[in-house]
């Protein structure tokens, strides 16, 4: 797993990979920072860590060849983008499949800032993305989706906050059916037997 920050969607996986029928196991968690909270998550379960940051290498290809090599050293069958906020490159997406999460109904409003986007266009209805990551930001193939209603007088937090509730189950869904029975991709279509 890939985290930069608390490590909400982090804990929600380790929790459920704590039950042996999930099929899931996080064998490590990386980051592209030191001193978060992430980190400290996966240390106290025990699960080994690294932390790869950009600024240690002379350019973002020599990051991200780093961070595949960090990454494979540890053999996993799925990277799941939790909370990372970084644009992972080539060497990673030939090397392995990363899930990642998004707080918006993709293809609208990719990027950083998507919940504030979301609101400042005015929709009625936002929610998040489980997508499988490719070249582009936020542009790879959707596993799932989960809708948010948009209430009146709803903040950038407020708002944040009720889609982090439904990202969470989301990812442990769409992670655990990923492990237990592989996908296939065809066209831009995700099926999940």
């Amino acid at each position: 797993m890939l985290v930069s920050g608390t490590g909400s969607n982090l804990q929600a996986l380790i929790d459920a990979a704590a039950d042996p029928g999930y099929g899931v196991e996080v064998v490590a968690v990386g980051a592209d920072r030191d001193g978060i909270q992430g980190l400290e998550r996966a240390e106290r379960h025990g699960i080994p860590t690294f932390v790869c940051r950009v600024g240690d290498h002379p350019d973002r290809s020599g990051w991200d060849a780093a961070l595949a090599a960090q990454l494979t050293a540890y053999d996993p069958d799925l990277v799941v983008s939790a909370g990372f906020m970084k644009i992972l490159g080539e060497a990673v997406l030939t090397a392995h499949t990363v899930v990642n999460t998004h707080p918006a109904l993709l293809p609208a409003f990719p990027g950083a800032h998507a919940v504030a986007d979301a609101l400042a266009y005015g929709v009625r209805v936002t929610g998040c993305t489980a997508h499988l990551v490719d070249s582009g930001v936020d542009t790879g193939p959707i596993l799932a989706q989960t809708a948010v209603p948009v209430e009146d007088g709803d903040t950038e937090e407020s708002l944040h906050e009720r889609i982090k509730s439904v990202e969470r189950p989301l990812l442990v869904d769409v992670v655990g059916r990923l492990a237990r029975h592989g996908h296939t991709l065809t066209d831009r279509k995700v099926t999940i037997p």
